[in-house]
């Protein structure tokens, strides 16, 4: 899977990095290929926001990943493609090729019990609380994703 918000320095690492602590506790680390990506390319090359890996760290997960941009292709690795927010979802729906690439297409808050909106809000331009909140939403997420996939694939 891949987690893909605008930057890739906040959200999608979050995504990212709380999906593999929560695929390695589950003892299913050698069943899944997990990465993040941006929708642009502003950050390629660069580590995570200091301060998602700060509270990351807080929580015990380490976020190692460096910014790359999502590209069409990206489609045909990934069999669940996970935009943070509906600008990326659009975005990325305009880069899928067709049904099958769609078909791969989601939100991460869906995979939330009760999400009052399906966009994970950006935190960059605000305080260290919103990265706390944006760790809880993501968190929620990945965790109702990962036990979809593993109903779905009977892990």
């Amino acid at each position: 899977m891949c987690f893909v918000c605008l930057g890739n320095i906040c959200r999608s690492p979050t995504a990212e990095g709380v999906m593999r602590h929560l695929v390695v506790r589950a003892s299913l680390a050698d069943s899944f290929l997990i990465d993040s990506a941006g929708t642009g390319a502003y950050h390629v090359g660069e580590r995570a926001d200091a301060r998602s890996r700060a509270e990351a760290s807080r929580r015990g997960v380490e976020l190692s990943s460096r910014a790359r941009q999502f590209k069409a292709e990206d489609y045909g690795r990934f069999d669940y493609v996970v935009a943070m927010d509906s600008s990326n979802h659009r975005h990325l729906e305009r880069l899928a090729g067709g049904r099958a690439e769609l078909a791969r297409l989601f939100m991460l808050r869906t995979f939330e019990k009760n999400p009052r909106d399906l966009d994970v809000p950006d935190p960059y331009y605000g305080g260290e609380r919103g990265f706390a909140k944006v760790y809880d939403i993501v968190e929620r997420g990945c965790s109702g994703l990962l036990a979809h996939i593993r109903a779905e694939h009977r892990l």
